[in-house]
């Protein structure tokens, strides 16, 4: 089963912290990737994704600490830099597109051949904005972008041999919107899904048999902005 050994980038908080509960409480072992420690008694091994060539260090300490090969990998690792193109730290802007798109693929192509010995699954996690374009908002819809076509490829690459999933999330009440500009936090009326509640949609991604395919999954309040 895909719960039995599970890596989640940024598992330390938000969505990976919450998928990482949610495996737990279905039976399942996960370890968080991350750059900072997760509370409780969470396995943790510590990456920047932002260097990609972290990836292979990172999965292979997450199975020795999960004992045993990799049977799910869920790529819940971002990083957001809002503003105008021109007002954007440049390195900021580059971040985002290593964290969220290049370290999500980095993360795939290390997972591919563990997941494929195991008939495992991996969830990439995408956005409604990789699928609806916002201003002030041109690196996230780039690498969310960017992970929709990444994913939508990978799945029919590996079709057969590994399945994948392309969840596509909506607001979440999570501290990823901490530290913005107050222009650029939900307002206070902001209907935000429980990540709770997305993470049960992953763990539902993963518990799926081989041969059964959940090719893309959008979940996110009924009233969610973005979608469609």
């Amino acid at each position: 089963m895909s719960l039995d050994r599970v890596a989640v980038t940024g598992g330390a908080s938000g969505l990976g912290a919450a998928v990482v509960r949610a495996v737990r409480k279905h039976g399942g072992t996960a370890v968080a990737v991350d750059r900072q420690k997760p509370g409780d008694d969470v396995g943790w091994v510590e990456a920047d994704l932002a260097d990609p060539a972290s990836a292979e260090g990172a999965l292979a300490a997450a199975e020795e600490q999960l004992g045993g090969p990799l049977t799910g990998v869920v790529t819940a690792a971002g990083v957001d830099a809002c503003g105008r193109i021109e007002q954007v730290d440049l390195q900021d802007w580059v971040r985002v597109i290593n964290v969220n798109l290049i370290g999500t693929a980095a993360i795939a192509r290390a997972a591919v051949p563990r997941l494929e010995q195991t008939r495992g699954r991996l969830v990439t996690v995408a956005s409604t904005l990789g699928l609806r374009a916002l201003s002030d908002a041109t690196a996230y819809c780039a690498s969310k972008f960017g992970v929709v076509g990444f994913t939508r490829a990978l799945a029919v690459e590996t079709a057969g041999r590994v399945g994948v999933t392309m969840l596509v999330p909506g607001g979440m009440q999570t501290a990823f919107f901490d530290g913005r500009p107050e222009q650029y936090k939900p307002g206070p009326d902001a209907m935000l899904n429980d990540p709770a509640n997305v993470a049960d949609a992953v763990v539902f991604a993963l518990g799926q048999p081989a041969g059964v395919e959940i090719r893309e999954l959008v979940i996110c309040p009924s009233v969610e902005p973005s979608w469609p």
